[in-house]
């Protein structure tokens, strides 16, 4: 079936505007000349410009099966195999479950706003430009900073992650050697052409897919009555119950609705990563037709697998097994997975489940890597890093970037000693909130881009992709994202209020906070107007490339694609 993309023809003829056509066979893609009107004075205000300021020389060599991988790489990590449980424990089942399935509700707002804009302006930097072009200079700075901040230093922690669970099999072992060897291998890694780090990670999420998968069909297997305990249907949900109270709070229905929100923070932490989609789409081929698709079934297969894994770990076993309750560790044996194996008598699993573990903390630090160099990016492009960030090598990797985010994983070292981990893990504090902090902004500049084509009488039925109940969606997304940002260090007033809880909790917030006010006051940059705002820089030259379309495929094809790709 063959689909047009033509963004502003009607109001280009209506203005005699020249347009050019090319035709790649099952995709017309209709250019036009440049709709804002505006010279590159105006457009240099608040993004990039036309020649001045040119964009960095990526490629465009990700397949649509890469970008959507590079999401579920970088989403589905530590936080479903490890963190889960606690998830289960802390809400009960019901609650755990409704948690995650709200959370994806709002996930799935950010996902289609981004898609609308990152179709129409796929280009390097993503966040970063889009809330520089559209909304204010400021935040793009502020929001750019901390979110390369977040992904850096999750790098460092990843790679720790990598030498305790090399610890598992052998305690004498020491933990620095592991994250200096993986760090160089995940360096290397990011140094490749896009083309095979894409690979690399569509082989490594595989895996994650294939252990998920596993985990759900032994799910069944056990609560049928495959496991030692026989029967369990849905038996831990009656006792102790589908919700469990928050201590220190009373009634008791509210003690289990502040169990099931303090989850529901948990739950957006672990669903940090989908964005991703919207940074790789700058090296995707043919951006408008294969970032609409990656959007769509990478949401879906993240909210398929985290719902029912949560699903499956309330039916296995009881929200006050001891295990779930004091599973704080980083290693297999604090997994939900191992611990439901292990009531069903599997003995051998653990140390399966520490090899996979492995290999998903080295998907997640390769994805690190590679989101985090892509903003700085971005932040180079925008004037909010130095200019050099930009350069590419012959195959369009950004050496630099990756280099300076790469020396961020050495920040590892410091979890060796215990003094150093203190320091370490307030470092980690700083990025814990700002995913949501981009969700929000992302929410923030759908809505400015959807006033910046009214403002160009530019219909949103000319998207290349037009996502369902917009812009509502974004506004629903952007109240419940900020709600979350400004509730989830409830627990530092509980029992009483804990000055060190608090500033744990907020310190990214406040962080955010001080970098956009000191931007705003030193640079005094002004509001984007809807008329001002850069929606061409990067769009024109896209509508003059040209890319091969596939074939129809044999139905068994189609069906491994659609499972794997």
């Amino acid at each position: 079936m063959s689909s047009e993309y033509d963004f502003n023809a009607d109001r280009a003829v209506s203005q005699g505007k020249k347009e050019k056509t090319t035709n790649d066979g099952d995709v017309l893609v209709t250019a036009t000349q440049p709709s804002s009107g505006l010279d590159d004075a105006d457009c240099e205000k608040h993004g990039a410009s036309r020649e001045s300021n040119p964009l960095p020389d990526l490629k465009r060599k990700l397949k649509s099966r890469h970008l959507q991988m590079i999401a579920i790489g970088g989403t589905i990590g530590t936080g479903l195999f490890i963190s889960s449980g606690s998830a289960v424990s802390s809400a009960g089942p019901v609650g755990a479950l409704i948690a995650y399935m709200f959370i994806g509700t709002i996930v799935y707002s950010v996902m289609t706003a981004l898609g609308e804009i990152a179709t129409y302006l796929p280009i390097p930097g993503a966040f970063t430009s889009y809330a520089t072009r559209l909304v204010d200079p400021s935040l793009g700075f502020a929001m750019g900073w901390i979110y390369w901040f977040s992904w850096a230093i999750t790098f460092a922690l990843e790679l720790t992650a990598t030498g305790l669970l090399i610890q598992f099999w052998n305690k004498d072992v020491n933990i620095a050697i592991f994250i200096g060897v993986f760090w160089v291998v995940i360096t290397l890694f990011n140094m490749l052409p896009v083309s095979v780090f894409g690979e690399l990670e569509f082989w490594f999420s595989s895996i994650k897919v294939l252990t998920v998968i596993g985990f759900m069909i032994f799910g069944i297997w056990m609560s049928s009555g495959g496991g030692r305990e026989g029967y369990l249907g849905f038996r831990y949900w009656v006792h102790p119950g589908p919700f469990v109270a928050y201590d220190g709070i009373s009634p008791d229905s509210t003690a289990k609705f502040v169990g099931f929100w303090a989850v529901l923070i948990q739950a957006a932490f672990s669903y940090q990563g989908t964005e991703l989609v919207g940074i790789a789409a700058g090296e995707t081929e043919n951006p408008r037709k294969t970032v609409p698709s990656a959007i769509r079934k990478a949401f879906f297969r993240i909210l398929f697998f985290f719902v029912l894994t949560i699903f499956f770990i309330g039916i296995l076993m009881p929200s006050d097994d001891d295990s779930l309750l004091n599973s704080s560790g980083n290693d297999a044996n604090s997994s939900p997975f191992v611990i439901a194996a292990k009531r069903a008598g599997v003995s051998v699993l653990p140390d399966i489940i520490n090899a996979v573990l492995l290999t998903v903390v080295l998907s997640a630090a390769n994805s690190n890597v590679y989101s985090a160099s892509r903003i700085m990016i971005g932040l180079a492009q925008e004037g909010f890093a130095p200019r050099w960030f930009k350069k590419t090598s012959k195959q369009g990797v950004p050496y630099y970037s990756v280099a300076f985010t790469s020396a961020f994983g050495l920040l590892g070292f410091m979890n060796v000693s215990d003094s150093g981990s203190t320091v370490f893990n307030w470092f980690l504090n700083i990025s814990s909130v700002a995913g949501l902090i981009s969700w929000a902004s992302i929410l923030g500049c759908h809505l400015a881009f959807m006033r910046a084509l009214k403002a160009r009488n530019i219909s949103r039925d000319l998207l290349p992709y037009k996502a369902v109940w917009q812009p509502w969606f974004s506004w629903y997304g952007l109240f419940f994202n900020i709600l979350i940002i400004l509730t989830q260090g409830f627990t530092a007033w509980i029992p009483t209020f804990n000055v060190t809880d608090f500033f744990v909790a907020y310190i990214s917030l406040i962080l955010f906070v001080v970098l956009y006010v000191g931007h705003k006051i030193i640079f005094r940059p002004a509001f984007v107007k809807p008329i001002e705002a850069d929606i061409d820089t990067g769009r024109l030259a896209l509508e003059n490339e040209y890319w091969e379309t596939t074939t129809s495929e044999k139905w068994y094809k189609r069906a491994y694609r659609a499972v794997f790709t």
